[in-house]
């Protein structure tokens, strides 16, 4: 049972870094700074990095995501059990990310544990540490999100002029002889090829990334800001799922961390592509100002959350930033795509509870 229990959760930490490696980068990608490889590829090696580090800077989670805040702690070091919640929650975010949904791995786990643990513990549960603990940081970020994000895209506005002001692409060149748009500008005494993205694609030319205009910064924050929340994410994600490796005698705190971590990189490179269609162009469209304000807010909580034990998800934190720059940006959210995440959210944490139930009585059917 060891090793299904060791399978099963490396296939939750694939569905996790399905459903959740692209969403640190969302802004990018929304504000078409990049494209989809580059902003994933960007997004999967800092959240693994961030997963290497969990082991020593987020100790905490692993304590809490064992069930021992919920259930005696005789359960929550069950074989049995850990199965049950890792099992429910792998079903949970495999379907919402083969939907396309951008659904919270932490709030798929804590329904798991509520349904196996109502069925292993009974009236033994902590039913008390549910809210302050796990639901009450849930169901506050995306709230805590949007008011920053909004606030931000105001001055981003300013940027946002300074921007509009500067080419969108700036290529070097061997042989001006390359450059036959219309649209294009030619600029003899640098050898530089000035003019929109389409125009360096059309002609092949290479994209000077290195950049000290307004663009430039604008970009490269980006980028920094999409990484730090990615590496916060791998940071405060992989100890939530190492700890139901910890039943396992013969695996150590950081044998998990590296098992779950290399699932969760591998699972995003393979399956994140419907969720960065609804994280990247269905919430709203951002331009370069208002995405950087919603990748600010969503690296800073995430961060600040990680560093302090707080089981934050970073899809809440995302989806709500999105929501709050895009609100106040050139273009409008998308309500019928917010309405359908919500409602995603809401029915998480029953459909992970009754899965994990429905394990834990297979279980214990086969062990009779």
């Amino acid at each position: 049972m060891s090793l299904a229990l060791f399978i099963t959760i490396l296939l939750l930490a694939a569905s996790n870094g399905a459903n959740d490696n692209f969403k640190g980068v969302a802004a990018l990608y929304s504000a078409r700074i990049a494209r989809y490889w580059t902003c994933l590829g960007w997004a999967s090696v800092t959240t693994l990095a961030g997963s290497l580090c969990s082991a020593l800077l987020t100790s905490a989670l692993l304590h809490e995501f064992t069930g021992a805040g919920l259930v005696p702690a005789d359960v929550a070091t069950h074989v049995q059990f850990a199965l049950a919640v890792a099992g429910g929650a792998a079903l949970t975010v495999a379907i919402s990310s083969r939907l396309g949904l951008p659904i919270s791995t932490t709030h798929a786990l804590v329904g798991a544990m509520c349904g196996a643990g109502l069925l292993a513990a009974g009236s033994q549960m902590r039913l008390s540490t549910l809210g302050s603990t796990f639901l009450l940081p849930l169901l506050a970020t995306p709230l805590i999100a949007i008011v920053p994000a909004w606030l931000l895209s105001w001055p981003m506005r300013r940027l946002n002029a300074l921007i509009a002001e500067t080419p969108e692409c700036i290529c070097d060149v061997e042989h001006l002889a390359l450059a036959s748009s219309a649209t294009t500008q030619i600029l003899a005494r640098s050898s530089l090829i000035e003019g929109t993205n389409r125009d360096c694609r059309i002609h092949g030319l290479r994209r000077r990334h290195l950049r000290t205009d307004s663009r430039g910064v604008a970009e490269a924050l980006l980028f920094l800001s999409g990484g730090a929340a990615s590496f916060a994410r791998g940071l405060n994600d992989t100890p939530k799922i190492a700890a139901l490796l910890l039943p396992i005698a013969a695996l150590d705190t950081n044998t998990a961390v590296l098992a779950v971590g290399l699932a969760m990189f591998a699972g995003g490179l393979i399956g994140a592509s419907r969720v960065a269609c609804t994280m990247g162009e269905r919430i709203t469209s951002l331009d370069p100002g208002t995405a950087l304000s919603a990748s600010l807010t969503t690296s800073l909580l995430v961060t600040t959350a990680s560093f302090n034990g707080l089981p934050v998800s970073t899809t809440h934190v995302s989806v709500g930033a999105l929501v709050g720059a895009g609100a106040n940006g050139s273009s409008t959210v998308n309500r019928k795509t917010v309405r359908n995440i919500a409602l995603s959210w809401v029915v998480t944490l029953p459909v992970g509870a009754v899965f994990a139930a429905c394990l834990l009585s297979l279980l214990r059917l086969s062990c009779q």
